[in-house]
């Protein structure tokens, strides 16, 4: 064979081995590396949105008794008396948490007692809306959820969360995990995600579900939180729509408390409006001026078109 045509053959025999071989691939059939909102800022191809059941944004309101996220500086007695309920009654009702070391973050159920013997007001547990839930899958096979919480009502909200459930083809419970947002409050006529990462193996072929397990109003100057505002932010949206940094600085009132903590809560949308990522920043250390703040949030899902940012602050 002439020496022309064994090169040609050659570099014809190259390109189909190329061709055919192995990639690795997201679940959703892309390539990249997994993204977690906290942990990492760094972009992958867009993974496949999972598919919402039907109905599943209509949340079912809280029965009683309700659940409480403990939050730091809680006490068993002064959660007692903010719910109107006997201590020895909410001890009992949750046999597993010590009332001398309560975690943060764990889920205290909140008895109904109709005598209410302190004579304390009960918070009434309110509903709110979820509006959407998207789900997308991770390379390690595990899956992130979004319940887009929106808040109507003129008061704020505190103690957000609701049980989310993955569905089988036959109606069965796959999965099922309670579901937090990214601050403790919610604010007046405001939106957050409500978010949970299933681990591995999650069921891929299973469908959402929703159902609100607790909220409660917020009273006007509740001496747990501080008015932090995020000011006006900086977004700086990536050209691929994968990420977005955002810089500004959260600014407290020049006569309030030191603040020992402060969250700030960037959510990422796109274009159809649906949550795609989430990060939250943490900082601490501020009182009557203000906290520089950036973080990056990165898409799980499809092109980031906008971000809305919140902030938190506690003494």
């Amino acid at each position: 064979m002439p020496r022309k045509s064994l090169l040609a053959f050659g570099a014809l025999l190259l390109l189909f081995i190329s061709s055919c071989a192995s990639q690795p691939s997201l679940p959703g059939g892309g390539q990249g590396a997994a993204l977690t909102p906290y942990l990492t800022p760094t972009p992958s191809a867009t993974a496949s949105l999972f598919p919402v059941e039907e109905g599943a944004q209509t949340a079912l309101p809280t029965p009683t008794p309700f659940t409480y996220i403990i939050q730091a500086g809680d006490t068993m007695g002064a959660l007692a008396q903010k719910f109107g309920v006997p201590l020895d009654m909410l001890i009992a009702a949750n046999p597993t948490i010590s009332p001398n070391a309560m975690p943060v973050g764990a889920a205290l159920l909140i008895p109904t007692d109709k005598d209410n013997p302190t004579g304390e007001s009960t918070p009434t547990p309110v509903p709110f809306l979820i509006t959407q839930i998207d789900c997308y899958p991770t390379l390690d096979n595990g899956m992130w959820c979004f319940a887009l919480a929106q808040n109507d009502s003129d008061s704020a909200l505190e103690n957000l969360s609701a049980r989310l459930s993955l569905l089988s083809a036959d109606g069965g419970v796959a999965a099922a995990q309670d579901a937090l947002p990214p601050l403790n409050v919610i604010p007046p006529h405001a939106s957050l995600p409500l978010t949970v990462f299933f681990p591995p193996p999650a069921p891929l072929d299973a469908r959402p579900r929703a159902q609100i397990l607790s909220a409660t109003i917020l009273a006007p100057n509740d001496a747990r939180y501080l008015p932090a505002a995020p000011g006006v932010p900086l977004i700086e949206i990536a050209a691929d729509g994968r990420t977005a940094r955002v810089s500004g600085e959260v600014a407290l009132p020049a006569d309030a408390a030191p603040a020992q903590t402060v969250w700030v809560a960037a959510i990422a949308y796109d274009e159809m409006g649906r949550v795609v990522g989430f990060r939250r920043w943490e900082g601490m250390g501020v009182g009557g001026a203000s906290l520089p703040f950036q973080l990056t949030v990165s898409s799980l899902g499809s092109r980031v078109t906008r971000v809305e940012v919140f902030a938190e602050a506690r003494p």
